[in-house]
């Protein structure tokens, strides 16, 4: 296996049974192995700007009835070309119909890159993401411990389970405006996520869950330390309130990840964080949405 060291990506496929293991799993998790699906994307979010609004308006209250009777309007993917398709996979530019990630290939390149990184060099402790949907990265996290034959690490699972909290602008400013929390497709049960887990058979006692607000969940958590933190909380508020609770558990050659630094709030999250601990260890961006780092010292 060979791999791109700025990007944080795998670059080359290998023969070897781990690779093959890993990479038909990102081919199942983000649903790129079956190209000709039909139903690739949940209607209310890929309404275009220029949807007028009383087609938007109509859209939005024909899913909610549905829902009620477990019924999802989806929208055919006959504008997308298999070769498009495939394209959105990779950079992870839109949410999948049936997909258990939404962050795509190159991310979960990244994702495999870091988590490979740590337990090459013996970096010390655990894996986590905040904020983890259908739950894909997570179990791509777990997939790559199995792979690697490692019998020590956990890998810790956090989200409210119950889509994005409201923005608070009083307290977080960045966040005013916000519309996460309107996004029902965003609220994955935790039990959904556990039954996602199974499917891949690697739901054992090395995966924890953390449900409720990052505010209510971080600061206490039972986490010992860190090797790999991955967040993707969209929001300004999701994004500190993780890394203060998190960042002083990372071990020094571990890695940061996050999914959303290309939205504003978030990277400003990000920026704030660094300069209040004096950070500069260098961001490398791994698709043009999300960017990583790896923490040289304490």
């Amino acid at each position: 296996m060979s791999t791109d060291k700025g990007a944080g990506r795998i670059t080359s496929d290998s023969t070897g049974a781990a690779a093959l293991y890993l990479d038909l799993m990102k081919r199942v998790l983000t649903d790129s192995i079956f190209l000709d699906h039909p139903l690739a994307h949940v209607v209310p979010h890929r309404l275009k700007k220029q949807t007028s609004w009383p087609k938007r308006q109509a859209i939005k209250v024909l899913t909610k009835v549905l829902s009620r009777n477990r019924i999802t309007l989806v929208e055919p993917n006959d504008s997308f070309t298999a070769e498009e398709r495939m394209v959105a996979i990779t950079n992870g530019t839109f949410w999948p119909a049936r997909a258990h990630s939404m962050i795509g290939l190159k991310r979960l390149d990244n994702l495999q890159f870091c988590v490979e990184s740590v337990l090459k060099n013996n970096v010390p402790g655990d894996l986590i993401e905040t904020g983890v949907w259908r739950g894909g990265a997570c179990i791509f996290m777990r997939a790559v411990l199995a792979a690697h034959g490692d019998l020590y690490r956990s890998v810790w699972v956090a989200d409210s389970f119950s889509g994005l909290p409201p923005p608070s602008p009083d307290k977080y400013t960045a966040d005013a405006g916000d519309i996460f929390h309107s996004f029902e497709a965003l609220a994955i049960s935790l039990e959904e996520v556990k039954h996602n887990f199974e499917r891949y058979n690697l739901l054992d006692h090395r995966v924890h869950f953390l449900k409720g607000w990052f505010k209510d969940t971080l600061p206490t958590a039972p986490i010992e330390q860190l090797a790999v933190l991955r967040l993707d909380g969209d929001m300004y508020e999701s994004t500190i309130q993780a890394l203060d609770a998190l960042y002083d558990k990372l071990s020094p050659g571990g890695f940061v990840i996050i999914d959303d630094y290309f939205l504003k709030p978030c990277s400003q999250a990000v920026h704030d964080f660094r300069r209040s601990r004096g950070i500069s260890d260098p961001i490398i961006d791994i698709d043009g949405i999300g960017s990583f780092w790896q923490r040289k010292s304490v």
